[in-house]
């Protein structure tokens, strides 16, 4: 092969993982674009409470719920075939969301939009691992698909308030359709197939049991959250744990397992996976609340409070530059420790930013935040895919995006929890209020915006600031223990640079 040819190749590979890094990123901005429309769709669709848990609730269902039979499923038909699929989707189901004439038909939208996007991210991660193989070179290339997840997540805000500025609440469907055009395109034209040369059979009720696992579990914490500890909640929770006991026994049995639970006995890949799903628990939660915060308590415009998110997006990405090297030095294991402790250093410098009256201290822990979690995703992230042969990547990424998502739910509805009522002790008394305005105040601080009495909105912001800084450092101490497992735990193998 002549250096023509390495050069044309070369640039060819890192094309195609800017196509799926793109794929990627939007799936990210997809994940918390809405919060912000919530308003706008509530006023044109009107539906009712239950039906807006379920359009916010539903996606997440769907996505956490087949992401497992779905990367096994890109190893054995095509990695690349399964995400072309998974992208014309996608697309289509954005579609039928931004023009959906009632609450409905949202909602069957946002399921068809959580099995694309099953698809996607096990597809993408899975092709990334094949299309650079050297050890150095995968790590780079995991350190961008990385910054596009975690810096995604992070300009959803952003790019919700400049389109919500301009446009209807459809809009921020609409946006998928060019992009995952480009997308499709790329991928089409870049990207070459990979899949698990030999397989097996694929096991129906795996699959079943995989879905009943996940989904009853992540709904009793969503429940939790909303109504607080029931007996649904608890039989959801126990028939999801009794699926996940009898999903594990099947595996163990089977000759060609849907997930070879064995990996679990790698503490490359355990501790990885333990330690991830802990950060991204505390940094989610504190992202949920931190973006009401900026709105409700500082009084930013979406736009306004998206534009000072920016410093966790680009610190973020801006990882990308020294990943490789940060892990080559000190490890993949204690890279991933450093990482999270630094992060958990920054929640605390957000913490005490948010009891001060300027942005300068917020925005300095922010950065420390963002780096922190930018280079723990691809830590961990490559700790996952280096911990397991090729041909089980597509697997070993679900799992990981598993891990991902229970996070998120669980981030958002403890921590949610832990919020709620510690902005319920810190305020007054207001025993002497009629029940409305009591009920008004009592329930979050954005119905005491928008219905409580005008006159005990300031002492709802102080205490919603209040709760806002203690569960700060609740989430800062729960990445202080990601760490310091990650440390112990994950194997600290050099990465060469």
């Amino acid at each position: 092969m002549t250096v023509g040819t390495d050069e044309r190749a070369g640039v060819r590979r890192w094309a195609a993982l800017a196509a799926l890094t793109l794929a990627v990123t939007l799936l990210a901005v997809d994940g918390t674009v809405l919060a912000l429309a919530v308003p706008a769709l509530m006023a044109d669709l009107e539906p009712t409470g239950t039906q807006l848990l379920w359009i916010g609730d539903v996606y997440s269902f769907a996505l956490a719920g087949l992401l497992i039979s779905m990367g096994t499923l890109a190893d054995r038909i095509g990695r690349r075939r399964l995400l072309l699929f998974g992208v014309a989707g996608f697309g289509a189901a954005s579609l039928l969301a931004a023009f959906a004439p009632g609450a409905g038909w949202l909602i069957a939208a946002r399921v068809l939009l959580g099995v694309a996007g099953a698809t996607l991210m096990p597809s993408t991660l899975s092709l990334v691992r094949n299309l650079f193989p050297e050890p150095g070179l995968r790590t780079r290339a995991i350190a961008v698909w990385a910054a596009g997840a975690s810096g995604g997540a992070a300009l959803g805000p952003l790019v919700g308030g400049v389109l919500l500025e301009h446009f209807w609440w459809g809009s921020v469907f609409v946006i998928n359709l060019p992009i995952m055009l480009l997308v499709l395109l790329g991928v089409a034209l870049l990207v070459p197939e990979s899949r698990n040369p030999a397989p097996g059979p694929f096991d129906p009720l795996s699959a079943l049991l995989s879905v009943t696992a996940v989904v009853p579990i992540v709904w009793a914490v969503k429940h939790v959250a909303h109504e607080g500890a029931d007996l649904p909640a608890l039989i959801a929770a126990l028939a999801g744990l009794a699926c996940a006991i009898w999903f594990v026994r099947r595996q163990r049995a089977l000759p060609s397992p849907l997930v070879d639970v064995t990996l679990f006995t790698r503490p490359a890949f355990s501790g990885t996976i333990l330690a991830s799903m802990i950060a991204i628990f505390a940094f989610s939660g504190l992202l949920f609340f931190f973006s009401q915060y900026l709105q409700l308590v500082r009084g930013y415009s979406p736009l306004q409070a998206g534009l000072r998110e920016l410093p966790l997006t680009l610190a973020s990405i801006a990882v990308v530059a020294v990943a490789v090297r940060v892990m080559a030095r000190l490890g993949v294991g204690r890279a991933l420790g450093a990482s999270l402790l630094a992060a958990a250093a920054g929640l605390a410098v957000l913490a005490v930013g948010e009891g001060l009256s300027g942005f300068a201290v917020m925005a300095v822990g922010l950065v420390v935040v963002g780096l922190g979690v930018g280079l723990a995703f691809t830590a961990a992230t490559d700790a996952v895919l280096a911990a397991v042969p090729a041909e089980r990547a597509g697997a070993a990424s679900a799992i990981s995006e598993m891990a991902y998502e229970l996070g998120v739910a669980l981030g958002i509805a403890l921590l949610g929890t832990v919020q709620a009522v510690l902005y319920r002790d810190a305020l007054p008394d207001l025993s002497g209020w009629p029940v409305g305005s009591r009920a008004a105040v009592d329930e979050s601080l954005a119905t005491a915006v928008q219905s409580g009495p005008a006159v005990l909105v300031p002492a709802a912001q102080e205490a919603f600031s209040s709760a806002m800084q203690t569960t700060s450092y609740v989430a800062a101490v729960l990445l202080l223990v990601a760490g310091l497992l990650a440390w112990r735990l994950v194997p600290s193998e050099r990465v060469a640079s």
